[in-house]
């Protein structure tokens, strides 16, 4: 059994912010980014997803960075100047049931919008984001904005009347949801909305690291209940309260998510180019097949291979939109 030639999927990593902060960097070898062509190759990467995060520095968000972020996939990701062919985007459900049945792949890119402050409260923006290739949106980075209170945000309020706007929305069309970084009471007002299973697409279990990003027991369970999916995260202060964090301060984690059910609802979200302090032996996405190794020692094969692949390839390919003749989009010509 090689494991460099198992298929891998990372629900989350910001290499689009570096990339927009640092233009002159190439997506296929930049040492800078974690999450560049080469090491998703090194790594088994199969599907990586894509956020389009608006870095504070830019001050208000605007729908403008938004497609200066897409522009960026389009040209520095997906075509490529120094390539042929360069990583395929994931789009309908059907491309993912035609994923499940191959054990390894040319990679993938799934395009997702980390907070809509960009969206500017417009409504007709999402339905843009949607032609143009995103699939998933959380409502929410850390604070507050025109649709919900981040997870930050102290008074700790929920969905605005707009931000429920925008769930109903999302449901009509097909866009997945992301519960990562929104409000306790957010999260619960969302999953009484949402038709569609959701995700917490880089989150881990607070019972093991009490920081506020991480989810509850009865979040665990909710997202569980409603087949939705949790990103384990490799950011060191979701793993361990203390400076250094090994591979294997992440098995509690599992242990934990798996106790209240979620042995099938687990998927990797390791946060790559969003953070500057790494757990060790996870520094950029080629390190994945060293992860493999230590899961392997603790974890049956069936398990480990459904955490890296086919718990997400199997939820994408049962709540993805279908494709329909004649819809438009930049992504899938």
């Amino acid at each position: 059994m090689l494991i460099r030639d198992w298929s891998v999927a990372d629900f989350h990593c910001d290499a689009l912010s570096k990339l927009l902060m640092k233009p002159e960097l190439s997506f296929e070898d930049a040492l800078e980014l974690d999450v560049n062509l080469r090491r998703m190759h090194e790594g088994g990467i199969a599907l990586q997803a894509f956020a389009v995060y608006l870095p504070e520095v830019l001050g208000r968000g605007k729908f403008e960075h938004v497609m200066g972020q897409l522009e960026l996939y389009r040209k520095k990701v997906e075509h490529s100047a120094e390539r042929s062919s360069g990583v395929k985007t994931l789009l309908w459900r059907e491309q993912a049931v035609q994923l499940q049945k191959k054990t390894q792949t040319s990679p993938w890119g799934l395009i997702t919008l980390e907070g809509v402050d960009g969206l500017e409260a417009n409504l007709f923006y999402l339905e843009l984001c949607f032609q143009m290739g995103v699939r998933v949106i959380g409502l929410t980075w850390n604070h507050a904005n025109w649709a919900a209170d981040g997870i930050m945000e102290k008074r700790g309020a929920g969905l605005t009347e707009k931000g429920k706007e925008l769930v109903s929305l999302c449901n009509q069309i097909g866009m997945l949801l992301d519960v990562s970084h929104l409000s306790e009471k957010g999260f619960w007002e969302l999953a009484d909305r949402s038709e569609r299973p959701f995700i917490a697409s880089h989150s881990n279990s607070y019972s093991i690291c009490p920081h506020v990003r991480n989810l509850r027991d009865d979040q665990i369970q909710a997202i569980v209940a409603r087949d939705g999916r949790i990103g384990l995260t490799f950011v060191p202060w979701f793993v361990k309260e203390e400076d250094e964090v090994q591979m294997e301060d992440l098995l509690p984690h599992i242990e934990q998510i798996c106790s209240l059910g979620g042995a099938h609802h687990l998927m990797m979200g390791s946060d790559f180019d969003g953070i500057a302090t790494k757990v060790q032996g996870l520094e950029h996405a080629g390190c994945y097949p060293k992860l493999t190794e230590i899961l392997l020692k603790h974890y049956d094969e069936v398990l480990v291979r459904g955490w890296l692949w086919g718990n997400v390839i199997r939820y994408l390919g049962e709540h993805l939109p279908e494709g329909k003749l004649g819809v438009a989009s930049k992504f899938n010509s």
